[in-house]
């Protein structure tokens, strides 16, 4: 481990002195190039400068210890001999969890799907809940959400939502909610108080750029519509809707939020692009189903993630064994304490596997 540490500090030293070269600088692409590795590198540059700095004050305490008669030098010495052997202790495990392989797709933005399952018009109704609980979290970590297609119940809830996401680590935090999510609960519909048990999924995708996907034209049918439901005075009055259909797969996208039928058309591409990039993601986490069972959040989208509980204000994520009683601040956007909860248990199966090998 001591030994990539070196060479990573080499590296970021080497990085350090290009982005002082007057042609690096003139050379845009290159400059962005070299400032988000500089960027990546730094927590784990910072970490290990820290770490050396507390081995020092550790021999430099043993040392005290050795020469210094007085008593009062000696205790000193003591404490920040016992400060420093648990800064070490702190700092080798942060350096391991900072040296684990980082997802690729960790700073992409999303495309999100919410879809409304069993339960009904309180499925829906779910559905809608979880759409406005993502988007109160997303303005608190200053997130842009785009919305791309719903399909509304007309009396609050949602059938489906699909919308995206856009700002730094969107897919790092987010992607810990794929899933059912479950909500237990009286609806108002029912007279008699008895609690209905409903679901919905959620399916986290990261953007993909043109670069990751390639569509062939010869692949693709694309049709203009008028736009239907809740979207103004071009609704019904301008052919601004569009569907595209990816033949070889059968995807089926459709895209009706914006008043331009060209913003349509390139939100539909772009999700088009994220939903064949999620297969091949798929693919590949199939292949590697092991590695795969072992993390948090990155499993089968069939899996029950998390219950919401009405009557005893209670959220409870099943993966992690994580309840809180804050429901109410929870779908308010309050999430970030389960995000948490999932990537630390996701960091410690990483790195049980890798002491295993």
């Amino acid at each position: 481990m001591f030994d990539k540490l070196e060479d990573i500090l080499v590296r970021f030293e080497e990085i350090m002195n290009e982005l002082n070269d007057p042609s690096v600088v003139n050379d845009q692409e290159r400059f962005k190039k070299l400032m988000k590795e500089q960027n990546d590198l730094t927590p784990i540059v910072e970490a290990y400068k820290a770490y050396k700095q507390a081995k020092q004050d550790v021999e430099d305490s043993l040392a005290i210890l050795d020469l210094e008669s007085d008593e009062d030098m000696r205790e000193l010495a003591k404490e920040e001999l016992n400060d420093a052997k648990s800064r070490i202790e702190d700092l080798e495990q942060q350096m391991k969890i900072l040296l684990l392989p980082k997802d690729p797709n960790d700073d992409k933005n999303i495309v999100v799907e919410i879809r409304a399952g069993a339960g009904g018009d309180e499925a829906a109704l779910f559905a809608a809940e979880l759409f406005r609980m993502y988007s109160h979290y997303a303005e608190t970590q200053r997130w842009k959400i785009e919305l791309v297609n719903m399909d509304d119940t007309g009396i609050g809830g949602m059938k489906e939502v699909e919308f995206m996401v856009k700002g730094k680590g969107a897919y790092s935090l987010m992607k810990y909610e794929s899933g059912v999510h479950r909500v237990q609960r009286v609806p108002e519909t029912e007279s008699g108080g008895r609690i209905h048990t409903s679901t919905a999924t959620v399916a986290v995708i990261p953007e993909a750029e043109e670069v990751d996907i390639k569509i062939d034209e010869k692949d693709i049918r694309i049709d203009v519509m008028r736009a239907s439901g809740n979207g103004g005075q071009c609704v019904n009055t301008t052919d601004s809707a569009v569907r595209l259909t990816h033949y070889p797969t059968g995807i089926v996208i459709y895209s009706q939020t914006e008043k331009s039928q060209i913003q349509n058309r390139e939100k539909a591409f772009a999700l088009l692009r994220a939903k064949l990039y999620d297969i091949e993601l798929q693919k590949a986490h199939d292949a590697e189903a092991d590695a795969r069972r072992s993390q948090i959040g990155t499993g089968d989208r069939s899996e029950k993630i998390r219950t919401y509980n009405f009557p005893q204000g209670r959220v409870t994520d099943h993966r992690i064994g994580l309840t809180l009683y804050k429901l109410d601040k929870i779908m308010n956007g309050d999430i970030q304490e389960i995000i948490d909860g999932c990537i630390a248990a996701d960091q410690a199966a990483k790195l049980a596997q890798v002491n295993e090998n």
